[in-house]
C-alpha cells in the first residue's frame, strides 16, 4: 500500500488579521500531529501550512489510507487474581478480557493470548492482542476535531446553520468565524469528514472579485496551490503572500527613486500579509505641508490607522509618499490611490491640529496637572510619582556627574510626565516621551534635557536602544526604580505570566543600562537609595527587590549563552557593580578551561563545608604552628601567589587573577592527603582552619568557585 497527499481546507469568512498566522499554524501542526499519533503518517512527512484572510488550510505529504495493525501487550492483573488454584480463569479475568474484545468462548485461543511475566515481586498477567489501524476517514474526522477545539480563538463567536436532516431547523456553531465549505482530499479522493456543520468536498472559492471561476474546484491535494492562484487568484500560503508584498513594496520604493524605503515593521507586514488574498502594492501621496509635524505622529497613524507602509528617503526622514498595500488589481488604480488619499488626509490633519495645540502650553505650565491623575489607589498621582523620581534622580545624578548632572535630571524628571496632558498623547499614547521631547525644545530647553524626556522610558523593550545621554540615563533609572520600588513596596508583584505593570521589563532596563552603560553605581545602593523617596507609603521590600533584579539577570545571562553554572559561580557572590559582571563571567570560563579547575573546585567545595560546619572562623594563620610539612608548602605558596591574585583582581583582570591562583593545586591536593584539619589540639585545629579560611577568601573573589564542581 501506498501513501498520497493530503489537504484539508476550510473555507471561512474574513478571520482575524492578528492572529491569522497563528490559527494557520496551529492548524496544520495539529492536524498533522493526530495523524502522526494514529499512525497514519511516515517518517518522510512534510507538513506545509496555508492561510489568508478566508482560509485554513494545510497539506500533509506522505498519508497513508490505512494505518498498520499493531501488537499490543496489556497488564491485567496478578496470577493470583486471574487464576483460581486450577489454573482456570477468574470471573474478574474474563470480565477484564470482555472488555478489552477478547473471545472467551475459545480456551486455546485465550489461552495463547495470555503471557505469565514477573511484576515486581510477584507474577502478572497480561495480555497479548492485534490492534487494528485507524483507517483515514475516521482518523482524519478524529484529527479534524482536535485541530478545531485546538485552534487559538481570540474571541469565539455563534451562528446558526439550517439542519440537513429531513426535520427543519436550525443548529448553533460555535467558531472564529463562519465556516461556508470544507475540503479534503487524499490525492484525487475526498475523504468524507465533517465540520461545523459541513461536509467534505473538493470546492472553494478564490477571490471575491478577482477570482476567474466560482466554485474552484481542486482536483487534486497538490494541486491546491496552483489551482487558488490560477483559479481563484489567491496566494494561499501566508509565507509566500508575505514575501510577495516584501518584494512589491522594495520595487514600488526603488520606481519612487531618491532611495526611498519603506518603513520596516514586521508587525505590520504580517497584519497587511492578513488582510489581502491578492497583495497589489500602489504608492499615494499626501500635501507635502503635514511634514511640519512630528514625522513620528505621522508614521504612526498611517502605520496603527490606516495600515499604510510611510517612505522614508535616504536619510531615514519621512518623506510625503506612502505606500498601499490594496487587495484588488484594476486597470487604472487612480480610484484606489485617490480614496487612501482621501482617508489619510483627515487622520493627518487631525495630528497637525494636535500639534498646534500643543504648542500653545509649555510643558512647564502643565506640571500641576499631573496632580489630578491619578497613578495608583496606594501610590498617589502622576504630580507625586514626579516628585519621587525627581529625589531619585537626583540622587543618581550626584552619584554619576556631581550637582551639574543632579540639577540637570531634577529638571529632566519634572518635565518628562507633562506630555501624558498634551492632545497628542491622548490621541497616540505610544508617543509619550517622544513628544515631551518635542514639545522641550519648542518650549527652548536644551537638547540634553530634551533627550532624557525623550529617553526616559527608554530600553522599552528587548534590543530597544539605551537613553543617549547621562541625564536620560538618571531620569530613566530613577523612573525604572521608582517604579519597582513602589511596586514591591505595597505587594504588587508579578506572579506566573501575569506582569501587568511590566516589573520584569524594568528590571531588565536597569540590567541593561548598568551592565552596558558600566556605570559606577552599586545595585544595593540603588535599591536602598530609592526607598526614602515614597516616605511611609510603602514598606521596604528591598531584599526581595534585589533578589528579584538578579534573577532577571541570571535569566539574562543566561539566554546570552552562559552555563547556568557559571551565571551560579558569579551571581552567588551578589556582585555590586553589574557592569563587572561580564569580565567575571569571562573568567571564570577562562578558569573553567584550564586542567587545574575540577580538582580546585572540588576543593574549593570541600573546604567551603568544613568551614560551614567550624563556624564563625578568622582568617588567621601563625606560622608557627604549622607543623605538617603539606601545610608549611600551602601556607608559602599562598604568600608569594595570593597577594599577586589580589593585586591583579584589584586592578579588574579578573581572569588572571584566578590562574595565578590554579598554581596552588597541587598545593591543596597536598593538604587534604596529608593533614587532618580537625586535629585534636585545639590551637592546631583553630589554626588548619584559619589557613583554610584564608585560601578560601583568597579563591572566591571573583566567583564561588564551588559552583563549578
Amino acid at each position: 500500500m501506498t501513501t498520497q497527499n493530503l489537504l484539508v481546507e476550510l473555507f471561512v469568512e474574513e478571520l482575524p488579521p492578528k492572529a491569522l498566522k497563528k490559527l494557520g499554524e496551529s492548524f496544520a501542526g495539529v492536524l498533522a500531529d493526530q495523524l502522526m499519533v494514529q499512525g497514519l503518517t511516515s517518517a518522510d512527512t512534510v507538513v506545509t501550512p496555508y492561510a489568508s484572510p478566508r482560509r485554513l488550510a494545510a497539506h500533509i505529504s506522505h498519508v497513508w489510507l490505512k494505518a498498520e495493525d499493531k501488537a499490543v501487550q496489556q497488564k491485567l492483573m496478578p496470577v493470583a487474581v486471574g487464576l483460581d488454584a486450577a489454573g482456570h480463569p477468574t470471573a474478574a479475568l474474563l470480565k477484564k478480557l470482555g472488555a478489552l474484545g477478547a473471545d472467551v468462548t475459545d480456551p486455546a485461543t485465550l489461552a495463547a493470548s495470555l503471557k505469565r511475566a514477573p511484576d515486581g515481586k510477584a507474577e502478572a498477567l497480561f495480555y497479548d492482542s492485534l490492534v487494528t489501524g485507524a483507517t483515514l476517514d475516521i482518523g482524519l474526522q478524529k484529527a479534524l476535531d482536535e485541530a478545531i477545539a485546538k485552534l487559538p480563538i481570540p474571541k469565539v463567536m455563534s451562528y446558526q446553520l439550517e439542519t440537513d436532516c429531513e426535520l427543519p431547523g436550525w443548529s448553533s456553531v460555535n467558531f472564529v468565524r463562519p465556516a461556508h465549505s470544507l475540503v479534503a482530499l487524499h490525492g484525487t479522493t475526498v475523504v468524507p469528514v465533517k465540520a461545523l456543520g459541513l461536509s467534505a468536498g473538493h470546492t472553494t472559492q478564490g477571490h471575491r472579485f478577482e477570482a476567474a471561476v466560482s466554485p474552484v474546484v481542486i482536483a487534486n491535494a497538490d494541486a491546491y496551490a496552483d489551482t487558488l492562484a490560477r483559479d481563484g487568484a489567491v496566494i494561499a500560503s501566508f509565507d509566500a503572500r508575505r514575501a510577495e508584498i516584501a518584494r512589491q513594496l522594495a520595487a514600488a520604493a526603488e520606481q519612487v527613486g531618491g532611495g526611498c524605503r519603506p518603513i520596516e515593521d514586521d508587525a505590520l507586514l504580517d497584519e497587511v500579509t492578513a488582510l489581502v488574498e491578492r497583495p497589489n502594492v500602489l504608492v499615494c501621496t499626501f500635501e507635502a505641508q503635514f511634514l511640519d509635524v512630528p514625522q513620528e505622529c505621522l508614521i504612526l497613524t498611517m502605520k496603527a490607522n490606516q495600515k499604510y507602509f510611510p517612505l522614508l528617503d535616504a536619510a531615514g526622514k519621512l518623506t510625503n509618499q506612502f505606500l498601499v498595500v490594496s487587495n484588488i488589481s484594476p486597470a487604472d488604480a487612480s480610484a484606489v490611490t485617490g480614496g487612501n488619499e482621501r482617508v489619510v488626509r483627515p487622520r493627518l490633519a487631525d495630528a497637525k491640529f494636535f500639534f498646534d495645540q500643543d504648542r500653545k502650553k509649555t510643558l512647564e505650565s502643565r506640571v500641576t496637572g499631573l496632580d489630578k491623575v491619578v497613578y495608583h489607589n496606594k501610590l498617589g498621582t502622576q504630580g507625586e510619582r514626579m516628585a519621587r523620581v525627581r529625589a531619585i534622580a537626583r540622587v543618581i545624578g550626584q552619584q554619576l556627574g556631581g550637582e551639574t548632572l543632579a540639577q540637570a535630571a531634577d529638571t529632566a524628571a519634572r518635565l518628562a510626565k507633562t506630555d501624558l496632558l498634551t492632545d497628542m498623547v491622548g490621541e497616540f499614547p505610544e508617543l509619550q516621551g517622544i513628544m515631551g521631547g518635542y514639545y522641550a525644545r519648542h518650549d527652548g530647553l536644551s537638547e540634553d534635557i530634551a533627550f532624557a524626556i525623550e529617553d526616559h522610558y527608554k530600553p522599552r523593550f528587548a534590543g530597544d536602544e539605551l537613553p543617549r545621554n547621562a541625564v536620560g540615563v538618571a531620569v530613566a533609572l530613577a523612573d525604572k526604580m521608582e517604579t519597582l520600588v513602589g511596586m514591591f513596596g505595597i505587594g504588587n508583584l508579578p506572579s506566573g505570566d501575569k506582569d501587568p505593570f511590566a516589573l520584569r521589563r524594568h528590571a531588565l532596563g536597569v540590567i541593561r543600562m548598568l551592565t552596558e552603560k558600566d556605570l559606577p553605581l552599586d545595585l544595593g545602593a540603588l535599591v536602598a537609595g530609592a526607598v526614602p523617596a515614597f516616605g511611609d507609603r510603602i514598606a521596604d521590600a528591598s531584599p526581595a527587590l534585589t533578589d528579584f533584579i538578579y534573577d532577571r539577570l541570571a535569566g539574562s545571562l543566561r539566554e546570552q549563552g552562559y552555563s547556568a553554572q557559571e551565571v551560579d559561580a558569579v551571581l552567588a557572590l551578589r556582585p555590586q557593580r553589574l557592569g563587572q559582571v561580564g569580565r567575571l563571567l569571562a573568567a571564570v570560563r577562562a578558569f573553567a578551561a584550564l586542567p587545574e579547575s575540577p580538582a580546585l573546585a572540588a576543593a574549593n567545595k570541600r573546604i567551603g563545608n568544613i568551614l560551614k560546619k567550624a563556624g564563625d572562623v578568622d582568617a588567621h594563620v601563625n606560622p608557627k604552628l604549622l607543623q605538617e610539612p603539606a601545610e608549611q608548602q600551602l601556607f608559602a605558596a599562598m604568600q608569594r601567589f595570593v597577594p599577586e591574585a589580589n593585586a591583579q583582581f584589584e586592578s579588574g583582570d579578573y581572569t588572571t587573577s584566578l590562574q595565578t591562583l590554579a598554581v596552588l593545586h597541587s598545593a591543596v591536593d597536598a593538604f587534604f592527603d596529608d593533614v587532618m584539619v580537625n586535629a585534636e589540639e585545639m590551637d592546631l585545629r583553630l589554626n588548619r582552619q584559619g589557613l583554610l579560611k584564608s585560601l578560601h577568601d583568597a579563591m572566591n573573589r571573583v566567583a564561588d568557585l564551588s559552583r563549578l564542581a
